[in-house]
């Protein structure tokens, strides 16, 4: 129960967490109020910094989620060129978190990350089609044990300003486990063939844990 109260907390939400706090410190002793509307900001540093655990299905015929948040897209279209696929059809999954997601990142999939390409960018609202091709992003192309290129991108957003990456090229990873996080505020795609979508326009999702595609 406590855990859900106060789960534990990403690595990357320490110093903004003590930094919040400090600041609410100050401020309290400069005004109740000031005190009071900081504390609530902290409480929310907190929390958007959480770092659950999650339950996969660990089946390698189906997909799970990336990322927790809303479905914006689902739709057929060409592979990421920063990777040599435009050339390709996948089906694609756009997912959009807001500043109260959950922003810890994980693989659809068990399988090795072949490639990571960091690709700089603008910090257009994530919600737009465009942010795909214009913002900063990361991608990650990861290979199960059949052969097939799942591709994971994180985008960042209008508010986030750092991509995190948590695995490395050649690295071999467990459906579910994490890669990485946003932070304030971003958006995911996902690329993948020989799956069908199980999901819907609006639909929430639980990364690592909604079942994304079927084979």
């Amino acid at each position: 129960m406590l855990d859900k109260v106060f789960p534990k907390i990403h690595q990357e939400g320490y110093k903004f967490l003590v930094i919040a706090a400090i600041i609410t410190i100050v401020l309290y002793f400069l005004s109740s109020l000031l005190g009071l509307l900081s504390l609530l900001l902290t409480v929310w540093v907190y929390y958007f910094f959480r770092d659950p655990e999650r339950i996969s299905i660990n089946d390698e015929n189906y997909l799970v989620s990336p990322a927790d948040g809303l479905v914006l897209d689902v739709s057929e279209m060409d592979g990421p060129k920063e990777l040599g696929l435009e050339d390709k059809k996948f089906k694609k999954v756009s997912i959009f978190m807001n500043v109260f997601d959950c922003h810890v990142n994980r693989s659809p999939c068990s399988g090795k990350i072949t490639e990571i390409i960091y690709k700089p960018g603008k910090f257009l609202n994530a919600s737009l089609d465009k942010a795909s091709e214009d913002n900063e992003r990361n991608y990650f192309k990861i290979t199960n044990k059949n052969g097939e290129n799942i591709i994971v991108v994180q985008i960042a957003g209008l508010i986030a300003r750092r991509i995190v990456c948590e695995a490395i090229e050649n690295q071999e990873i467990d459906q579910g486990s994490r890669i990485g996080m946003i932070r304030f505020g971003s958006r995911v795609d996902i690329y993948f063939e020989n799956y069908e979508p199980l999901i819907k326009l609006n639909q929430k999702t639980i990364a690592g844990e909604t079942l994304l595609a079927k084979k």
